[in-house]
């Protein structure tokens, strides 16, 4: 039996690998998503004018930053392989 587990009989293995690889590839693009979001909160913070408007673009660019770092620290944390998404080898 436990030879049989360790093959991943039944398949559990698989379904366990495939799981891991739709948490990767939705890391990938929520690391993805947060990126254009803080280069879009960068050029707001650019193009504002008047105080309060650059007291808003400050902190929508600082929560927009902080959102990218978590998101890439989960992404490394999982071992998502960047060169095969961008490459399109684990969306075949």
């Amino acid at each position: 039996m436990k030879i049989l587990k360790r093959w991943g009989v039944g398949g559990s293995n698989l379904a366990h690998r495939k799981d891991a690889m739709a948490y990767k590839r939705e890391l990938y693009e929520e690391v993805i998503n947060a990126l254009k979001e803080w280069e879009r909160a960068s050029i707001a913070f650019q193009e504002a004018v008047g105080h309060d408007e650059v007291d808003v673009a400050i902190y929508t660019l600082e929560a927009a930053e902080r959102r990218y770092q978590i998101q890439l620290k989960a992404a490394k944390q999982a071992k998502v392989d960047w060169d095969a998404f961008r490459n399109g080898s684990y969306f075949g």
